[in-house]
């Protein structure tokens, strides 16, 4: 077995790992503070000291390119919420489709994956439209790619899914059907901690 399939298997860092991981995070953190004013890395490294699961998927965020950051902090739930603020969307995640049942849908041209059985298997979710706008309004992302988000069930048992892009200034929210992929459209999650 491989060192990789170890760590997949065990779903959790050596110490090394995560001491790798934690200077990659607070780095990325010093260098963005406009994603999180008011935010104090002590607290959210506490946070992940005291919920070391946590950093696991937060490795696969960063294996995967997500560039993953801390985006905001829910105070009655005492929970900092981290995102993948890579410029674009991850390139370890692109050319996926939607979910499990669009994946199996397709006759040829499988792609090898799915966003919403990826994110699971990585312990983070698919963001929602309103969380993709809000991740929008720190900065500007997917000038070039695109990011399925969480679809309402209603158009998702009409077969299709939505994505979103920022193009010409503005925030766009499309649908495709679900089985479709692109080497340019991926997704990108959160994480609460």
């Amino acid at each position: 077995m491989t060192k990789r399939n170890e760590i997949i298997d065990k779903k959790e860092l050596s110490q090394e790992q995560s001491a790798e991981l934690l200077t990659v995070l607070k780095d990325r953190f010093e260098k963005n503070m406009n994603r999180h004013k008011d935010i104090e890395w002590d607290k959210v490294q506490a946070k992940l000291d005291a919920n070391t699961e946590k950093l696991w998927s937060l490795n696969e965020m960063e294996r995967t390119g997500g560039e993953p950051d801390v985006v905001g902090y829910d105070k009655k739930k005492d929970e900092y919420t981290f995102c993948d603020c890579s410029v674009e969307s991850p390139k370890g995640r692109r050319n996926v489709c939607y979910d499990h049942k669009a994946l199996e849908s397709r006759k040829k041209h499988k792609p090898e994956n799915n966003a919403i059985d990826m994110a699971a298997s990585m312990g983070i979710e698919l963001l929602t439209e309103e969380q993709y706008r809000a991740l929008q309004e720190l900065e500007n992302f997917d000038i070039k790619t695109s990011s399925w988000v969480q679809t309402p069930t209603d158009i998702r048992e009409l077969g299709g899914a939505l994505f979103c892009d920022r193009r010409y200034g503005h925030v766009f929210v499309y649908h495709n059907g679900a089985e479709s992929y692109y080497a340019a459209r991926g997704f990108r999650g959160s994480l609460m901690v």
